[in-house]
């Protein structure tokens, strides 16, 4: 046998390992997320939950993908998104121009910003009945500034910590409390007795966050991403995290 044969014999199984290998990596989509923003995401039981944790894992469900999960602190996502040290990051991220000067964001996959959660027995139904109530803000938070500007007939009752906040309403000491939209709906699904008005006071959307150099993975994404609105896996895992009547 030639040497080159012999040579040609060897790199075969060599080849096929390789080509295993980057085929498995193709069906593994990278993504970081930092795991500490309840009920986005976070840790329950030793095991990451929440509502981008559930909604990513369908996306790539959808894609005929399995997802590798990485960890790191949020300031860290878009810097390491850039260095090319995962896929995609999702944790809560709000579409900016700033943002979108340095990376892709899919369609907005969820609307934040600002609601008002009260009692379930309380009488405020609309924004407007929190005119001449006693609303409780964190200080130091976009809630004070906007009451002040939109809601200037609102008694504001300013706490240093978001617990204090939810505890005023809790004890009738608060008709009602402004917070962002996923601290006020993990609130009231972990402790009841409370419910998120309809009507959102500002609106900021959340989007999954891509490199500018994975055009066609972002196009693929999107795609899943209307898969699951359309035959209903969105609304439900929706429905699972951010029911107002939980």
């Amino acid at each position: 046998m030639t040497f080159t044969r012999r040579f040609l014999l060897a790199a075969v199984p060599a080849l096929a390992l390789a080509a295993n290998l980057a085929h498995a990596q193709d069906k593994v989509l990278k993504v970081a997320t930092d795991a500490t923003f309840p009920p986005m995401e976070f840790v329950e039981n030793g095991k990451r939950t929440g509502f981008d944790v559930e909604l990513v894992e369908a996306v790539a469900k959808a894609m005929g993908k399995q997802v590798e999960w990485v960890d790191i602190d949020f300031k860290g996502l878009i810097p390491g998104l850039m260095s090319k040290r995962f896929d995609m990051a999702v944790s809560a991220i709000y579409i900016t121009d700033e943002r979108r000067k340095v990376v892709d964001f899919t369609t907005p996959y969820y609307a934040g910003g600002l609601v008002a959660m009260v009692k379930d027995n309380s009488p405020i139904r609309k924004l407007a009945d929190l005119d001449g109530k006693k609303v409780t803000v964190q200080v130091g938070t976009k809630s004070v500034g906007y009451l002040q500007e939109h809601f200037p007939k609102v008694q504001r009752v300013e706490v240093e910590k978001n617990q204090e906040m939810f505890n005023l309403v809790d004890i009738g000491r608060a008709d009602a409390a402004v917070t962002g939209k996923p601290a006020a709906f993990q609130y009231v699904r972990t402790r009841g007795g409370l419910r998120v008005l309809d009507e959102q006071l500002t609106t900021e959307e959340y989007g999954m966050a891509l490199r500018k150099d994975t055009p066609e993975l972002t196009k693929a994404v999107n795609a899943a991403l209307a898969k699951l609105k359309a035959d209903g896996t969105y609304a439900a895992i929706v429905k699972k995290w951010f029911s107002a009547s939980k």
